[in-house]
């Protein structure tokens, strides 16, 4: 299956000490499926590297000590195995704005800092599910993003804290 994680998902991984907005339970579902995408799974990024970057800003590249960062290890070790690892273009126009996000009234106020991931998912031919943690976000245009054909997977099902 084709993945779209987005970052706090990796960096809820690295456990409650570096997110204590996060449950046990949160954290514990981060580790869960970054470790079961590792297994069978293919993660899908932009070729222009906005999500890796923003990975390799929040979370270790050398793998340790969490397990968000053995995931941003793993990931930069498996670029060119594409049972794994696959890119899109997607076409950044001003700063934070994607031709491919959708031109939408309801997502007028979606976080700028998450459109690549969603571009990223309506770009690729499987529209792959993007994974969120504990962003509320997602969950405020949880609708309008479904409407425009993403697929969300929330890990974390308490109360979200982040706005």
């Amino acid at each position: 299956m084709y993945r779209v994680v987005d970052t706090n998902v990796l960096v809820i991984a690295n456990g409650i000490h570096k997110a204590p907005q996060a449950s046990l339970a949160c954290v514990l579902a981060c580790v869960k499926y970054l470790n079961n995408l590792r297994k069978s799974d293919v993660l899908v990024v932009d070729s222009s590297w906005l999500i890796l970057k923003e990975y390799k800003r929040q979370v270790n590249e050398k793998g340790q000590p969490g397990v968000g960062d053995g995931f941003l290890k793993w990931v930069l070790s498996n670029q060119a195995n594409s049972k794994h690892y696959e890119e899109v273009a997607i076409k950044q126009i001003p700063e934070y704005e994607f031709e491919e996000f959708p031109k939408s009234e309801s997502l007028k106020n979606f976080d700028m800092n998450d459109r690549k991931f969603v571009a990223v998912a309506l770009t690729h031919h499987a529209k792959p599910v993007i994974a969120n943690a504990s962003d509320r976000g997602w969950r405020n245009h949880k609708q309008a993003l479904t409407e425009h054909g993403i697929k969300l997977d929330f890990l974390c099902h308490e109360a979200n804290t982040k706005a």
